[in-house]
């Protein structure tokens, strides 16, 4: 099952309300949260204030998921908004690496299979680092680059780089975490980024967003807000269709087959490390990459890669042969990277 599927079927976390919408690793990864090492140690970008840290690790834990996406005002008269969307999930987040000036959290989704058994899907992953250099940003359909952070930009600063659930690229962005008036609250800059799957599957007429993410700290979790603008070409100009506002809420619970996500990720963990090893390969070697995006699966890689992880799971493929069948998938399709410039 994908998860273009428990989006589309509804079955079990992903419930509707009224439309449906849709580095390394350490070992202890799979642990609950409180068992997770988070001890800081100074790194190339310096140490980090604890009070971002532990704004970054609070996001880390178990959640029911509420998703709500609602384009608001046309810029384009012919332009019609497409009704409100929302749909449901639970979700584990774990943390998969902290070295102090760098910390990834990687989103696991428990849905029901056809059997009424839990079926755990990788989700989105999240990195942060503490005064980047660099940050790897979309540049239009199926092209990134490492895009160097200014020394006065970056003092201070943390990026939040958002990968696909294959591990391919998704965006990248800068921003600052701010502790004041009770919230504690990390906001971007203005970033392009793909489509995500609630759009791509429609084949709408605009091919990107141009965003702006906070994230913010709540009594019950924490909340994830995006202000959209939806753009594409129009006449061979860039334009703007449409604004969008989307409100993701993670509040806390327990109250799902969490065992699950952990045994996933305990079996899975080493083949997705050696996958993010390799897209960071990709990507150091052209300073960005070109992948082919896909409506249902985000990159062309996506059905292969996480088709693998499943197999690992279900014992049907050996974690070495799954790796190096994996490193063929991502140069296949990242191949082209010099040619393109990325």
């Amino acid at each position: 099952m994908t998860i273009y599927d428990a989006l589309r079927t509804g079955r079990r976390t992903f419930l509707t309300r009224g439309l449906t919408g849709a580095a390394l690793l350490g070992v202890t990864a799979s642990l609950p949260l409180a068992a997770v090492a988070t001890t800081p140690t100074e790194g190339a970008a310096g140490t980090a204030p604890d009070q971002d840290r532990k704004a970054i690790l609070g996001m880390a834990g178990t959640y029911k998921v509420t998703f709500d996406f609602r384009e608001t005002t046309p810029f384009l008269a012919d332009y019609k908004p497409i009704a409100p969307k929302t749909s449901g999930g639970e979700e584990v987040v774990r943390v998969v690496e902290d070295t102090g000036s760098v910390i990834r959290l990687q989103h696991l989704l428990v849905v029901d299979g056809d059997d009424r058994l839990p079926v755990v899907i990788k989700h989105w992953r999240q990195d942060w680092t503490y005064q980047p250099a660099s940050v790897l940003t979309y540049q239009g359909t199926g092209h990134w680059s490492l895009t160097p952070v200014d020394g006065a930009a970056a003092k201070g600063a943390w990026s939040q780089t958002v990968w696909q659930t294959d591990d391919s690229p998704r965006y990248g962005g800068v921003g600052r975490w701010r502790h004041d008036a009770g919230v504690s609250r990390w906001t971007s800059e203005e970033t392009w980024r793909p489509l995500a799957r609630r759009d791509a599957t429609r084949h709408p007429p605009y091919d990107r967003y141009n965003g702006i993410n906070r994230h913010a700290l709540t009594p019950a979790g924490w909340v994830h807000e995006q202000d959209n603008a939806k753009m594409g070409l129009r006449d061979g100009a860039l334009v703007t269709f449409v604004h969008e506002a989307v409100i993701n809420t993670y509040s806390r619970s327990g109250d799902f087959p969490v065992a699950a996500a952990d045994e996933y990720w305990a079996k899975t963990m080493t083949y997705w490390a050696a996958v993010r090893g390799a897209w960071d390969q990709a990507i150091a070697q052209h300073q960005g990459v070109s992948v082919t995006e896909e409506a249902n699966n985000g990159s062309v890689t996506g059905k292969a890669l996480m088709g693998l992880a499943d197999s690992i799971a279900k014992g049907g493929k050996g974690i070495p042969d799954a790796i190096a069948e994996a490193r063929r998938v991502i140069t296949d399709a990242t191949q082209g990277s010099a040619k393109s410039g990325a």
